[in-house]
Formats: C-alpha cells, sequence, structure tokens
C-alpha cells in the first residue's frame, strides 16, 4: 500500500536526479569550449530513466564475478557509473581546433534542461501537497 504511495515520488525523485546529472553534463561542455579537442558529452534523458526505471525494477540482472577477489561492476542505469549512459553530442560544425562544443546549442539544452527540472519539482511539490491535504483530511 505505501508503495503506490511513494511511487510517484520515487518516479519524480529519479527524474531530478537525472536532469541534475545532465545540467552538470552540460556545464562541463560550455566550461570547456575553448578547450582544444575537446569532446562535448550528453545523454538522452529518456534512455537514462529507462535504465534507471528497468535496473529498480530488477529488471537489470546484477553482474556476477568468478572469483571472490573481484570487484562488482556496477549495474547499467546506476547513477555512480556516469559513463553507462554517457555518449558524445554529434557535432554540427567542424572546427580548427577539433572542439565539438556548440555554443547554441549548449545553451539552448542548458535553459531547457533547466526548465524541465523546474517542472520536475513542481510536480514533487504538488504531490507532497495533494497527500498532505489528503491526510489532513481537507
Amino acid at each position: 500500500m505505501l508503495d503506490k504511495l511513494t511511487q510517484q515520488v520515487n518516479l519524480h525523485g529519479n527524474a531530478l536526479l537525472l536532469r541534475a546529472e545532465r545540467q552538470r553534463t552540460i556545464a562541463s561542455n560550455i566550461a570547456n569550449a575553448d578547450t582544444p579537442g575537446y569532446v562535448a558529452r550528453d545523454f538522452k534523458f529518456s534512455d537514462a530513466m529507462r535504465a534507471m526505471a528497468d535496473s529498480q525494477a530488477g529488471a537489470a540482472r546484477p553482474l556476477s564475478t568468478s572469483d571472490t577477489r573481484h570487484m562488482a561492476l556496477p549495474a547499467v542505469g546506476e547513477l555512480g557509473s556516469r559513463d553507462s549512459t554517457l555518449g558524445y553530442a554529434l557535432q554540427s560544425q567542424p572546427s580548427l581546433d577539433n572542439n565539438s562544443v556548440d555554443m547554441d546549442r549548449e545553451r539552448a539544452a542548458f535553459v531547457d534542461n533547466a526548465v524541465r527540472y523546474e517542472a520536475t519539482l513542481r510536480f514533487i511539490n504538488g504531490g507532497a501537497k495533494t497527500m498532505l491535504s489528503a491526510i489532513q483530511g481537507q
């Protein structure tokens, strides 16, 4: 029963974590706009969200090791494993220093992600207010 109450909050909480990670990735691209040879990074939010939902639902089986001394690898989609969903952004314009950061695209992605982050926060706050008013009987 409690799972049904928290399921929506967990979904939006995971989305909030992924949005924050994407914001960090875009900010890193903007910070390295003048670095020669830097390749812009990004990830598809929908694929990362699906991977996270699958790993939490148990669809992604944990990796096994053949020896107890081996280090366990993180499952695909875990937040600690940044490179599991992180890919390279497509270069739209060639540059002389082989830097693939397109500042117009990065600024637009940064603003779009910030708006979606704010919307996710509003969904979480709205859900919390709805649960609180239901608990209080108003």
